[in-house]
């Protein structure tokens, strides 16, 4: 093989690159096709549609431009004539691809309780990008939406609602949430923005945010602490901050931004406050639980769902690139090293979207007030489980797509993986690092009597399986289970063990929660190919000790079952 060859099947694995994310997805058209209703289905359809084909053919390019290396967003803090403007000035392309997203209609959802299934799926075919310096702005603008319709009073929602759900890009108001102080981080209750009462009702906020992402927003969701004698999280309130005030910049400075490693086309900075304006969102007595349940709940939902938009983008950019690309006479796609490398890829996009999916149906019954105390719990548990491990796998995930491609894969001009990496690495940490999340776990499966809940739901998911292809790994995820339900009992009653061993507890569970919705989901599947491989997939799970208990050594199906995963012909489907 020659140059010209080499540059030929370069060119064919581009143009065999899907042209709409959505019409290509056959699994989430199908979760689609068995969630909704007629009616509502066929509208979603037409959107996801429209949308799935302009995020691939379209957007890509204007992401490129504007990040590129001096195209980044730079703060401007005075205009021509020394005047305070606190700015932040974007490439024109980085408004293109904005026109387009907010006119999908995903942050105008959030105005309605019950479209949770419209946000989630418009969302994860924004995230075939990557972060791409909207999806941040997207889900923070769904986020003050929802705090704002759930929590704030008439008078407060109806004057900062209607300019967040606008689909005009260029007259919508954009939202953000400003909680992490310097010292604050991940311990939210040292915060120490102040926040004090004026005649109006309104609030005067003073001091500093460290890490404020979409520093350009019209409207900030704000933590600050009205009594300086109530510490901990039980002193926070939640007000929103207009960006000004009769044309003028509301009582803040734009200290710096944020040079990131990804999610560099989004804007963060850090945040000085002096007597800024704030209108509290809710009783100002519970700030910190209108922050978690409204914001922080919807991010780490929705952070999840952008994990499965950037798996689903790495599987299809390293198979078909395996495809494509020749070595040693012969497709990389024929070699099994790399078949495994390619199943293991597709086994978790599926095992995160399908996972991910009954987290976004819990997320509509809480929005909409219609969940019962045990989904509740369940959504309290998944939102933060979920968002812990699909955003670990993700970035793992990426590394391994990278791999396929070899030294193309450290490209930044050859493909979109090395966006996908950076921006994968920052969502690990968006609202929530790793240890966190598994703490707040723990505590909510003691302290709330979750973990009974958790096991009895999977348990009876597990125990429904028919299909004779699926019992060898229903089996071997119920016996991973019980041995679990063990360990998570006494992770709640030993706090040293807990601290030590929860997190890979945790992980184990979740992989058995993702086996079990794959294995449900393929039980009985419409579409016998999809429910075959779904079944594959959850046994592959198995067979590739993702769920502890099975040696993968002298296993005689375990390139069948690889086979099966990527195709039932034995070549890579994408």
């Amino acid at each position: 093989m020659d140059a010209v060859q080499a540059r030929s099947d370069f060119a064919a694995w581009h143009a065999a690159r899907p042209d709409n994310w959505y019409t290509s997805d056959r699994h989430l058209r199908a979760l689609v096709a068995a969630t909704l209703d007629p009616d509502r289905r066929s509208t979603l359809d037409d959107r996801a549609t429209e949308f799935g084909g302009v995020i691939a053919t379209h957007v890509p390019a204007l992401v490129e431009q504007y990040e590129a290396p001096l195209r980044l967003p730079e703060a401007v803090p005075y205009d021509g004539a020394g005047n305070p403007v606190h700015e932040i000035r974007f490439d024109a392309a980085y408004h293109q691809a904005g026109r387009i997203i907010w006119g999908s209609g995903v942050v105008a959802d959030a105005a309605t309780a019950g479209r949770s299934y419209e946000i989630g799926v418009l969302s994860y075919l924004i995230a075939h990008e990557g972060e791409m310096g909207h999806a941040c702005p997207v889900v923070c603008s769904i986020g003050l939406i929802r705090s704002l319709r759930r929590r704030a009073d008439d008078e407060i929602a109806g004057r900062f609602l209607p300019p967040l759900i606008e689909r005009d890009y260029d007259i919508a108001h954009r939202g953000a949430q400003f909680l992490t102080e310097v010292q604050g981080g991940s311990d939210v209750g040292s915060n120490a923005l102040r926040a004090d009462r004026v005649g109006d009702g309104t609030y005067r906020l003073t001091g500093e945010k460290w890490f404020c992402s979409v520093a350009d927003a019209d409207q900030f969701l704000v933590t600050a602490r009205p009594d300086p004698d109530v510490s901990g999280t039980a002193g926070l309130g939640c007000f929103v901050v207009p960006r000004r005030v009769d044309g003028r910049p509301n009582g803040f400075t734009v200290r710096r931004l944020k040079d990131k490693l990804g999610t560099r086309g989004m804007a963060s900075a850090e945040i000085d406050f002096e007597d800024a304006i704030g209108y509290p969102v809710g009783p100002v007595e519970e700030g910190f639980k209108t922050a978690v349940t409204a914001m922080l709940n919807t991010s780490r939902w929705l952070n999840a769902v952008g994990g499965c938009g950037m798996l689903r983008r790495s599987y299809v950019e390293a198979g078909s690139y395996a495809l494509h690309r020749r070595a040693f006479g012969s497709p990389i796609a024929a070699f099994p090293p790399v078949r495994r490398l390619l199943a293991g890829l597709k086994v978790e996009w599926l095992a995160a979207l399908y996972g991910t999916w009954w987290l976004t149906g819990l997320d509509e019954a809480v929005d909409t007030g219609a969940a019962g105390s045990d989904e509740e719990g369940l959504h309290r548990f998944l939102v933060n489980a979920n968002k812990y491990v699909v955003s670990v796998r993700t970035t793992a995930a990426v590394r391994d797509a990278i791999e396929v491609l070899g030294g193309n894969g450290a490209i930044e001009t050859f493909s979109v993986l090395p966006r996908l990496l950076r921006d994968a690495v920052v969502y690990e940490q968006w609202e929530g690092t790793h240890n966190v999340l598994v703490a707040q776990v723990l505590r909510d499966l003691g302290k709330l009597g979750l973990g009974a809940i958790v096991v009895d739901r999977i348990s009876r998911t597990l125990k429904g399986i028919t299909h004779p292809e699926s019992a060898e790994a229903a089996d071997a995820a119920l016996a991973e289970l019980e041995d679990l339900s063990r360990r998570i009992e006494r992770s709640s009653v030993e706090p040293d063990y807990g601290a030590l061993h929860f997190r890979g507890h945790l992980e184990q569970l979740m992989r058995v929660v993702q086996a079990a919705e794959l294995l449900a989901a393929g039980d009985d599947h419409a579409d016998h190919e999809l429910g075959a491989e779904l079944r594959a997939a959850a046994d592959l799970m198995v067979r590739l000790e993702m769920i502890p208990g099975y040696r993968a050594d002298d296993d005689p199906l375990l390139l069948e079952r690889i086979d099966a995963v990527l195709g039932s012909d034995g070549v890579v489907q994408v």
